[in-house]
């Protein structure tokens, strides 16, 4: 039986990969490519979580594609209008033909002596193994592990006689009306889920052991859905576009030269809507702006939970799981129906994918990111991974156009590999994440590296990396270009 070939192989059909395959379906024509999903259905992060009001917390004019228009009067959506926009994506550009469900990748091998990759591919109803052989491979699995949430071995978890729930594997016949109901943590799940459930529960209280930084976002834009009665939708969105990309990164930028005018900020806004009394140890970091990632709450929802009495907040430590709640190192007992461990994710890359070259096992974190896309000494494999301090999709489109340059460069000078390859000795390896997030900590042993300085360093800048991978040299001296030995 011959295996099957095509010229590019995408893992996942989420947000990335159907944005790669759209790239790829308008930029290289004439390339043969497939996605392999694992699950059953389009939108990857937004088709797994169903928590009770799943959103963005990135306004849809950056987090939407560069190609399609977003035009919901909403600037921050929930998960079912992302999904579905994702899939009206696929839908128009055809590449919904192009996704095989049900199909699960466990391992890719590189082979240099035919400049191909060798994917073992998993049917996830039958169990049945097969391969599936590409020139290039292109991961578009997201960050975390889609099995499982990250979870911490809290002391008597199994005495409490309620429900434990992760956001990540929500029920859908869970009930919590006129239920007690206490979320722990203080990330974006947890801000997402408090007003989300404030009306129904009984109470619901966030349990935090270190606060978040939060700010409160417009819920509409209220500018662009006028304009968008008298303008093209394509022109309103690149205006909103520009202007967003442009605020996000000034903001991000004062953030980390200006920590203290920031903080002030941003605390200053929290007190104007929780009023004079509330304690604001609650919502005071001890880390600065943008150390983790802030957490947005649209139109202030969670706020106006908080100063309704619906919610409350409790920054504390966990002594230990009742029959009927959580006792706090401070003394205070917490009474829960339900507790949901909003506690984050486990940052896995692939999807868990083994990757060898030329039979010997390759650790990501051996290698070192080029550009933010490719990876030093491994041939023709790129990663999508987006952006930490802005939307993921912007670095997700100027990824997958760079992509598409270097595969027509390939084209042009008749090569068939394509590889990084570090030879400036003054380059330090660095932690491939500036985060002091909880998830990103526990991860870092297992994630590539990045260097000090361009091409190895990741700039988290938007305009840096247009300028590089849009509009730079693809043939920089750094990637190398070759053939099979005949």
């Amino acid at each position: 039986m011959t295996t099957e070939f095509v010229d590019v192989l995408i893992i996942g059909a989420g947000l990335s990969g159907i944005g790669a395959a759209c790239h790829l379906q308008k930029q290289l024509p004439n390339k043969s490519f497939a996605i392999l999903e694992g699950r059953q259905a389009i939108g990857g992060t937004w088709d797994l979580f169903r928590y009770p009001g799943i959103r963005s917390d990135s306004d849809m004019y950056t987090l939407g594609y560069n190609f399609k228009p977003w035009t919901n009067p909403k600037a921050i959506a929930d998960g079912p209008d992302i999904r579905a926009y994702i899939q009206e994506t696929a839908r128009e550009y055809g590449v919904d033909k192009k996704v095989r469900f049900g199909h699960k990748t466990l391992k890719a091998s590189w082979c240099t002596d035919r400049a191909r990759w060798t994917v073992d591919v998993q049917k996830v109803e039958t169990g049945e193994v097969f391969q599936i052989e590409s020139r290039f491979l292109l991961g578009c699995t997201g960050y975390y592990n889609y099995e499982a949430g990250y979870t911490p071995d809290f002391p008597g978890r199994d005495r409490f006689q309620g429900q434990i729930i992760h956001p990540q594997h929500w029920p859908e016949e869970l009930d919590y009306r006129g239920k007690r109901v206490v979320v722990i943590g203080s990330g974006a799940t947890a801000v997402t889920l408090i007003p989300a459930m404030a009306d129904q529960t009984a109470h619901i209280t966030m349990l935090q052991r270190s606060p978040s930084y939060v700010a409160t976002v417009p819920l509409r834009d209220k500018l662009s859905n006028k304009l968008r009665k008298y303008l093209p939708a394509k022109m309103v969105y690149r205006m909103a576009r520009t202007r967003n990309v442009g605020f996000q990164m000034f903001f991000y930028k004062l953030a980390r030269t200006r920590p203290r005018a920031i903080r002030r900020l941003l605390l200053a806004q929290v007190r104007r809507q929780v009023g004079e009394n509330f304690d604001m140890k609650h919502f005071s970091p001890k880390y600065n702006p943008w150390d983790e990632r802030l957490c947005a709450v649209p139109n202030g929802d969670l706020f106006k939970a908080i100063r309704q009495g619906k919610a409350s907040v409790v920054t504390d430590q966990i002594e230990t799981f009742t029959e009927h709640g959580i006792q706090l190192q401070s003394g205070e007992v917490l009474e829960a129906d339900i507790i949901i461990t909003a506690t984050g994710l486990d940052l896995q890359l692939l999807g868990g994918m083994e990757l060898t070259l030329d039979g010997k096992p390759l650790h990501m974190s051996s290698t070192m990111n080029y550009k933010g896309v490719m990876f030093r000494d491994v041939p023709n494999f790129a990663m999508v991974f987006g952006y930490t301090n802005a939307s993921w999709t912007l670095k997700a489109d100027i990824t997958l156009e760079y992509l598409c340059r270097l595969i027509k460069v390939m084209d042009k000078k008749g090569m068939q590999q394509v590889t990084p390859r570090l030879t400036d000795r003054g380059v330090e390896e660095l932690p491939f994440l500036d985060m002091q997030s909880g998830y990103v900590k526990r991860a870092l042993p297992s994630l590539p590296k990045q260097g000090n300085k361009a091409p190895w360093k990741l700039h988290q800048n938007y305009a840096m990396d247009m300028a590089m991978l849009r509009f730079g040299e693809v043939d920089d001296g750094v990637v190398t270009f070759s053939n099979p030995a005949a």
